[in-house]
């Protein structure tokens, strides 16, 4: 059906779909679907080392979660949550589309067509890496993507 399936297996870990080439400046159109627990996320400007990533990283969760912030992995941590009112932008169990574009230091993240998050940030304007889908570890999650398209500006 077109479909990539991000589903946690018997091992409970984390697991990413990676780009071969790195992407510096894009803008970043996605549909998701969160078909149980739904953690999940979009890493950008990201590099890899089996399961262990340095880089950034669009949450993809459920509601009261953060969905669209934006989380700096063995780093800073998060950088940019969305407040409360934002949370209900996501519809669970529906199709949602997550769009990211990214631009020197600039990250900015919408949801369904609500803006999340508009961050500056000059370590993440100084890199250049991979993009990502993520299914977080812990058992019992799945996500559907489909419409993914990364457009380099």
């Amino acid at each position: 059906d077109g479909l990539l399936v991000c589903e946690s297996g018997p091992e409970k870990q984390y697991g990413y779909l990676a780009t071969e080439r790195f992407y510096r400046d894009f803008d970043l159109s996605v549909d998701f679907k969160q078909v149980s627990d739904g953690n999940s996320g979009i890493f950008f400007r990201s590099v890899f080392e089996g399961t262990r990533v340095t880089g950034w990283q669009v949450e993809v969760a459920p509601k009261g979660n953060d969905s669209g912030g934006i989380y700096e992995s063995y780093g800073r941590g998060w950088l940019e949550q969305i407040p409360e009112e934002k949370e209900d932008f996501l519809k669970e169990g529906e199709w949602n589309t997550m769009r990211i574009k990214v631009a020197g230091p600039e990250v900015t993240t919408w949801l369904n067509g609500n803006l999340m998050v508009e961050l500056d940030d000059p370590k993440i304007g100084k890199t250049n890496g991979r993009v990502a889908l993520q299914i977080h570890d812990g058992g019992g999650i799945k996500v559907l993507w489909k419409n993914l398209v990364i457009q380099e500006l």
